[in-house]
């Protein structure tokens, strides 16, 4: 089966589940037998596994269609001046900007993509769609529903299957000027016709996917996600001291101050005086002065040695970085469609602390691999984590029980093989 799969490019400045999804997907798939095409959007696309897959040029790249919707004319600019912005040493430099992956601002842009070969960089689109001619794939996957604008153009001109991810467009479409928010879900479920098949995560987002988008419940296939397995070392959960941890994007959007304000919270207690707080994940520019502020809250209560940041955040140091957990936490105050951050936490035998939000209490009972708290604020969470900090036993019961489900259940190699029969039920059709 020739496949190819569309996927946005971060730039790699912070940890992107989405990202990293692809990355050991696309690996799982080719090892599988199948001819696996990687065509990145926007920005760069640097995967950690990259044998075996062949890459395309970067299409709408991010200087490009930026250009094309703020400078009428230059949405008839020559071939080269885009080939010169579409140039890697441009694109990742783009990626380090603060506005790069930040959906405030962008909202007209955003609906301009939707709107796919009616909108301003309809010229994109037929650079993209004359290359993938010369490709001829069965299938082509689009990684999330903000690409649902090339769906049209992928059927009608290609005769290919058309399938798409589902998970977390929200975390873009929240951060929008509320004025364009529901005209923007409106325009992709309309857009969502020409998606073939969907594939979501939970049972969670497959149910806010209905009601935002419109899609029909028999076009929608819960995969649960998966990560390489391989490498992950259990943790020994470390009480002397013990060692909170938060994998994510450090932003405010997905809960580091909450996690923050609870480990002060007990640290101010005598029986966790000794408590650490770890970090990783990245960030972005947007994110900055957030997490300047954080540190200088931290330092104004003195427990600045106690916390420590690790820059580095590929395979390797995350699963160095997950081995020195005793528990794992990531408050996001919306929650997710999934969290990958779960699954590699338990896959190192780390018990996970989650709100009663999104996708958490979904993965927590199928794995139980953790504990789910309600409302999500610092003193409940600062609670919830006490109650595993003071019961060492119930801690690695926890661990053990999430990290021999995930083990079991949760390998890339077991969502590859459902994502070929999603594949293969779509080209039956």
């Amino acid at each position: 089966m020739k496949i190819v799969y569309i996927t946005p490019g971060s730039g790699g400045t912070f940890y992107c589940q989405n990202c990293f999804r692809d990355s050991d997907l696309l690996k799982a798939l080719s090892e599988l037998g199948h001819e696996v095409i990687k065509s990145p959007m926007y920005l760069p696309v640097n995967l950690d596994n990259n044998e075996g897959i062949v890459d395309t040029p970067v299409f709408f790249g991010a200087i490009n269609i930026y250009l094309k919707e703020k400078l009428p004319f230059y949405r008839h600019a020559p071939v080269w001046l885009e080939r010169l912005f579409d140039s890697q040493a441009l694109l990742q430099l783009a990626a380090k900007k603060s506005g790069s992956t930040r959906a405030a601002g962008l909202e007209e842009m955003t609906i301009s993509m939707l709107l796919g070969e009616k909108g301003r960089q309809a010229s994109e689109l037929d650079h993209l769609i004359q290359y993938l001619r010369r490709i001829k794939p069965g299938i082509v996957h689009l990684s999330n529903a903000l690409l649902l604008g090339l769906a049209h153009r992928l059927k009608k001109d290609l005769g290919a299957g058309v399938v798409c991810s589902l998970q977390d467009e929200n975390e873009w479409i929240d951060l929008m000027d509320e004025s364009y928010q529901e005209k923007v879900w409106n325009i992709m479920a309309e857009r969502a016709k020409d998606v073939d098949l969907f594939v979501t995560a939970s049972q969670y987002y497959s149910k806010e996917s209905q009601k935002q988008l419109k899609i029909p419940t028999d076009k929608i296939k819960i995969i649960y996600g998966g990560i390489n397995l391989g490498g992950y070392e259990k943790s020994s959960l470390p009480f002397d001291p013990p060692v909170i941890g938060y994998l994510c994007r450090m932003s405010q959007y997905f809960g580091l101050g909450i996690l923050v304000d609870a480990f002060i919270r007990l640290k101010k207690d005598k029986g966790f005086k000794d408590l650490k707080l770890f970090i990783t994940g990245g960030y972005t520019g947007e994110d900055k002065h957030f997490v300047k502020e954080l540190l200088k809250k931290i330092s104004k209560f003195g427990f600045e040695k106690d916390v420590e940041i690790f820059k580095n955040f590929d395979k390797e140091n995350r699963i160095k970085f997950l081995k020195s957990l005793t528990l794992l936490s990531v408050p996001v105050p919306s929650g997710e469609a999934f969290g990958a951050y779960q699954v590699e936490a338990l896959a190192a035998g780390v018990p996970v602390v989650q709100p009663n939000v999104g996708c958490f209490p979904e993965f927590v009972e199928a794995t139980n691999g953790g504990v789910i708290y309600e409302p999500n604020d610092c003193e409940t969470l600062a609670n919830a984590i006490a109650s595993l900090l003071s019961n060492p036993d119930r801690t690695r019961k926890l661990g053990e029980e999430g990290r021999r489900v995930v083990l079991e259940r949760f390998s890339m190699n077991n969502m590859a093989r459902d994502i070929v029969k999603v594949y293969e039920e779509v080209l039956s059709k």
